[in-house]
């Protein structure tokens, strides 16, 4: 009965409505009720729907999704030298995180409501934050505690004073190991039979258990280190593997099964993300989220030949999309999405003055991920000193209030529940409000179309309906539905969407009512909703947000629209003093704006937020470009002070490759300590800059050796404004913005903006 999926008062129910019924059907769920489903040529479009509407996660995929908000660390060398990718040259002797204090970290995520945590062990650059037997490139190279300090394992101690789960990334990737003249990656070394782990002389390990795998040199120092990862520092949950690859050699590959079997075996609690079989990226680093987010997914051949490449495309699992499958065969494997970003710009902390995301912000794409059937995995970088910064935590802080203050009291505590159709015995429309994961409402086989209705304990305000799909036994197959509330003694419509899987969350206009109506208006197979909750979120003032033209006028504004706004422009903090905004604010030579929002009573107000801006556009210029695209992608919308618009060369007829150029002429002479490029914001990256050159000029015509040069790394994924400060000032009248490659290989340069860092910016 295990293969059928169903927990025990499921089949009990199930015998009560007849035991016939399944032994009629029991060959057919034993082949269908399971993490992986094939599909065969034969089968029809509304065949391959219905399989898909019975393939389930497995354990631990279910215990991962129930996690819903986890936290990201990406902490190392990059720390020190400012840099998204580091280069593997790296000094381990700038790794020195004096006042490191783990337990900090740890208390702000479950302030925040983070249920684990996944720290980058080792990132591209190949620096290893723990102890590790098999290269010196690690914290016991560093000053740092004398060498013998280890990040991981002060982490692993305090996630258990803070009952957190454990995660750790690991990158395949290795510059380290590319660029020392004897790294192991890519040195061609032929694969023979290799003992994991191998044995280190005076470092024995407590866990005696050995695999044998026929492996080249950089697998097996891969393997290596993973098996002191998953045996040495207690459970681990999850397993990071990053796509991105900086830089290759020698036709490196990765015996990736060999990998998983270690995985399974030696931390069989957890789940592979992305270059594994467990859990996908959700195709962007910006906390973006599908209207429909489909867990269970296509494949051209069976889960164990498939090579887990990165799924971008808005649409990933609807009918439509299987229907494809039809005629050709393949696979049905429950692969669930998580939503990463970073609570800066950027992974990796740089400095004081980098973006860091408001409370609204993160709780928003917390609403659209863990609401979404998603899981929200929100990196928050440490500073130099090892610790979380104030900004950041004080956003982690007010997220963690909010959703208390939300979710502490569910107002469906007591409610019954009524639907238009049931099962039976075992599948009442009770079972959606008895607070068990477990059960849940069934109507009839058959049916694709139903209504629960749920009376509360009486009246009740609420903003927020969340219910589930009992997903570990019957998986995911609502479709389409929508949310009534009965107001005034006629349901009215409050929330509508699409899929439903572990977990949806509607955000509605805040209504007083005691009866809820979910009506479920398109399935895969008959409907089921495990759990129902009903919520409050109390009515916040939305911080204030600006923008800038590029004459300098500054306009503050909150949305939606009503609360009056009160800001500063000395740096001083906003009260019931300060000037009301009403007309956009002149800083042409940049300057410093905080506001707060004030509730047109004065009963309440929000927090205080901060623009800081350099000097402006006006009196710019562009001298000339390459090339540009007319009419609408010319050189002129760089410096036009709209993020919308761009600057893109030739695409059109002739393509001329790289390197493309602007020279801008700023009007006068500056001080310039750094330079702003802000890639294209429209969702596509064609002529999206990697590599770059960035020149300042007195007169326009000498231009001497760059004042920057570099590359923008992991742009492509998270096209965030790029904030470059050189080693040494430059002062000059001109630039010239240089781009040397773009993503993808492509032979174009776009640019949304660029922006230059004086010496006198506030």
């Amino acid at each position: 009965m295990k293969a059928l999926g169903l927990n025990r008062s499921h089949l009990v129910a199930l015998l009560a409505c007849g035991a016939v019924l399944i032994v009629a059907q029991a060959a057919w769920a034993d082949e269908v009720y399971r993490n992986s489903v094939a599909v065969s040529p034969t089968d029809t479009p509304q065949q391959i729907v219905e399989k898909a509407g019975r393939v389930v996660p497995s354990r631990p995929q279910l215990e991962w999704q129930r996690c819903e908000y986890i936290c990201f660390v990406h902490f190392g060398v990059n720390t020190f030298t400012a840099r998204e990718w580091g280069t593997g040259t790296e000094d381990p002797k700038i790794f020195n995180p004096t006042k490191l204090d783990t337990d900090q970290w740890c208390r702000m995520m479950k302030a925040a409501g983070m249920t684990q945590v996944i720290l980058t062990v080792k990132h591209h650059d190949g620096f290893c934050l723990w102890q590790t037997r098999y290269t010196d490139h690690s914290v016991a190279s560093s000053p740092w505690r004398d060498g013998k300090g280890d990040v991981l394992r002060d982490m692993v101690t305090s996630c258990e004073k803070y009952g957190l789960k454990v995660g750790v990334y690991l990158s395949p990737a290795d510059l380290y190991q590319i660029e020392s003249a004897d790294g192991l990656y890519g040195n061609l070394s032929q694969y023979s039979e290799r003992t994991i782990p191998r044995p280190v002389e005076g470092r024995p390990f407590k866990d005696k258990r050995t695999f044998t795998f026929r492996a080249d040199d950089y697998n097996e120092y891969f393997m290596n280190q993973l098996f002191e990862l998953l045996t040495e520092y207690g459970p681990i949950h999850e397993v990071w593997f990053d796509g991105a690859h900086p830089k290759r050699k020698g036709g490196q590959t990765y015996t990736h099964p060999q990998w998983y079997k270690l995985i399974r075996t030696l931390a069989p609690e957890a789940v592979i993300f992305g270059k594994g079989p467990d859990v996908r990226w959700c195709g962007n680093e910006g906390g973006g989220t599908r209207q429909a987010e489909w867990s269970v997914v296509p494949l051209p051949v069976s889960p164990d030949e498939f090579d887990w490449p990165d799924m971008t495309d808005t649409d990933l699992g609807s009918a439509a999309r299987l229907a494809r499958m039809a005629g050709k065969g393949g696979w049905l494997h429950w692969y669930p999405a998580e939503t990463n970003t970073s609570i800066r710009h950027g992974w990796f902390w740089r400095d004081e003055q980098q973006f860091v995301k408001g409370t609204e912000e993160i709780l928003d794409i917390w609403y659209r991920s863990v609401g979404g059937n998603t899981v929200f995995l929100l990196n928050i970088p440490p500073n130099r000193d090892g610790l979380f910064p104030e900004r950041d935590s004080k956003v982690l802080e007010e997220v963690g209030q909010i959703l208390r203050q939300t979710f502490a009291a569910d107002l469906a505590k007591g409610a019954t529940a009524a639907a238009s159709a049931t099962r039976g015995v075992g599948f009442e429309a009770s079972k959606a409000v008895d607070g068990d994961f477990d059960t849940c409402w069934m109507p009839p086989e058959g049916t694709t179309q139903a209504e629960l209705v749920v009376t509360l304990a009486g009246e009740k305000t609420f903003n927020r309906v969340m219910f589930q799909e009992q997903i570990q036994d019957f998986g995911q197959r609502i479709a389409r539905f929508a949310v009534d509330a009965m107001v005034d003694g006629r349901w009215q419509q409050i929330a509508d969407g699409q899929t439903v899987g572990y977990k949806r969350i509607s955000r509605t206009q805040t209504v007083t009512s005691d009866k809820v109506r979910i009506r479920v208006l398109d399935s895969r197979i008959c409907p089921t909703i495990s759990n129902v909750g009903v919520y409050f979120e109390p009515v916040r003032l939305s911080d204030p947000k600006f923008s800038r033209d590029s004459q300098g006028n500054v306009t503050i504004y909150c949305d939606p629209a009503g609360p009056i706004i009160r800001y500063t422009t000395d740096g001083g903090t906003p009260t019931n003093d300060s000037p009301i905004y009403a007309s956009p604010i002149p800083l042409p030579l940049g300057g410093t704006i905080k506001a707060v929002a004030i509730d047109p009573a004065g009963e309440t107000t929000g927090r205080v937020v901060t623009a800081t801006f350099d000097i402006a556009r006006a009196g710019w210029k562009v001298v000339r470009a390459s090339s540009e695209q007319p009419p609408n992608e010319t050189a002129a919308n760089a410096i036009d002070g709209d993020r919308s618009t761009i600057w893109h060369t030739q695409w059109s007829g002739d393509s001329p490759g790289h390197p493309h150029e602007i020279v801008i002429d700023l009007g006068k002479t500056y001080m310039l300590t750094g330079f702003t490029y802000l890639p294209r914001q429209d969702g596509q990256s064609n002529g999206t800059v990697v590599d770059y050159e960035f020149y300042v000029s007195r007169d326009g015509t000498q231009w001497r050796r760059p004042a920057a040069r570099g590359s923008f790394g992991n742009i492509k994924n998270n096209p965030v404004e790029q904030t470059v400060r050189f080693e040494r000032p430059a002062q000059g009248q001109f630039v010239r913005f240089v781009g040397l490659s773009a993503v993808d290989g492509h032979p174009w340069t776009s640019v949304a903006e660029l922006g230059v860092i004086t010496a006198e910016a506030p």
